[in-house]
């Protein structure tokens, strides 16, 4: 395995932090501001994020709440290794969109000693595992599930409910195609939409 050289020339050991979560939950919050917190520490970062996401921002991450980096949009997994060469911290939004591919990116990038942010679905609009986010979850040092506010209830929400009919799994949207749900809540929606 190889390892970068810190700023000390001493052998540096990368790892991954797997953010995951509903929709509304903050996970791009989380990722901006450990990103942020690493640029204070004068570390090299850089974020990508999946091209297809254009729905703040053609180019910058930007969360709910209007916070936004600057980012690299890309077409597939395999370029973030190219472009993440000489960064030693690197983020990852919207990780769910690359597929699984993007499970042994992360970790060649970690195996070279870089610190991996990975921010993503952790579960699709019918409640299942979503993408490469199970995997990275199995593999990663650090996981961190945040949650949303159940929009019906009040409880902690860990569901993407989708609100608008359209069976394709990726549907880009916000709070016109989805609404975050608790268990209870996105069981009964799910029976109210079989109806």
């Amino acid at each position: 395995m190889f390892l970068e050289k810190d700023r000390n020339n001493s052998e540096r050991a990368g790892w991954i932090e797997v953010i995951c979560g509903s929709m509304f939950s903050g996970k791009t919050e989380e990722l901006i501001r450990r990103l942020n917190r690493a640029k204070i520490a004068k570390q090299k970062v850089e974020i990508f994020k999946p091209a297809v996401d254009t729905r703040y921002d053609e180019n910058d991450v930007v969360s709910h709440d209007a916070k936004s980096i600057s980012s690299t949009p890309v077409q597939n997994a395999s370029q973030i290794l190219f472009y993440a060469e000489d960064f030693e911290v690197v983020g990852i939004d919207e990780a769910q969109f690359f597929g699984e591919e993007l499970v042994p990116v992360c970790n060649d990038l970690a195996n070279k000693g870089k610190r991996v942010i990975v921010a993503g679905l952790d579960m699709d609009y019918l409640g299942k595992p979503f993408g490469p986010i199970p995997l990275l979850m199995a593999t990663a040092e650090y996981v961190t599930k945040v949650h949303a506010i159940c929009i019906r209830c009040g409880n902690l929400a860990s569901y993407s409910h989708r609100t608008i009919k359209n069976d394709d799994l990726v549907v880009l949207g916000e709070t016109d195609a989805y609404e975050p749900l608790c268990r209870k809540c996105f069981t009964e929606a799910l029976k109210e939409a079989k109806r």
